[in-house]
């Protein structure tokens, strides 16, 4: 009787398989990743000093994609958003798409909004605003926010391309609600 010893696994196979395994983890990882940025959250680079001094030239956050679908924005959130049509020059990323808008919701459709002597008022009712850099520097008659509609500020009032300038915001334009500072080490933690 002949006996056939039967070949174990070689190295060779050992590797091969462990290369199988690492290449279905790394796609497995990448299908994930895609479809969560794609729906639940977002990264964005900060490009302009327009929401200082609550976020800096150079931050980045993490924007939550998924809030909006379930409720309306509230004035006082940070949001990101594609910047309206009238908007001739606007930025664009190394692959032609255009860069969000990081700007603070202050007033949503059916309210009335009213800047005068560097104060901003909402239903007539002046808005506490700790997180301002200077007081505006421009007055806006009470113009009331057409239903469907935003009107959004920069942090940094005098040097923000905005509403004061651009008019109301498209709800159908937001893309996130900025929630988390990720970037620079110092300056983790939630946006407010």
């Amino acid at each position: 009787m002949v006996t056939v010893k039967r070949a174990g696994k070689g190295r060779s196979g050992k590797i091969g398989e462990a290369v199988k395994e690492w290449t279905k983890s790394l796609l497995i990882a990448f299908v994930l990743a895609f479809i969560l940025k794609a729906t639940v959250v977002q990264s964005y680079e900060i490009p302009t000093g327009s929401m200082e001094p609550t976020i800096m030239p150079g931050d980045r956050v993490l924007g939550s994609r998924l809030v909006y679908f379930f409720r309306e924005p509230i004035p006082g959130e940070i949001i990101t958003f594609t910047p309206p049509d009238c908007i001739p020059r606007k930025k664009t990323n190394i692959l032609g798409q255009t860069i969000p808008f990081v700007k603070r919701v202050i007033a949503v459709g059916g309210d009335i909004i009213e800047v005068r002597n560097g104060q901003v008022y909402r239903n007539s009712v002046s808005l506490n605003e700790p997180y301002i850099m200077r007081p505006t520097c421009y007055d806006l008659p009470p113009t009331r926010v057409p239903e469907g509609k935003l009107f959004v500020l920069g942090d940094n009032r005098c040097n923000s391309l905005d509403s004061h300038i651009w008019g109301f915001l498209s709800r159908d334009n937001i893309k996130a609600k900025a929630v988390f500072r990720y970037w620079p080490p110092s300056r983790i933690g939630i946006v407010k």
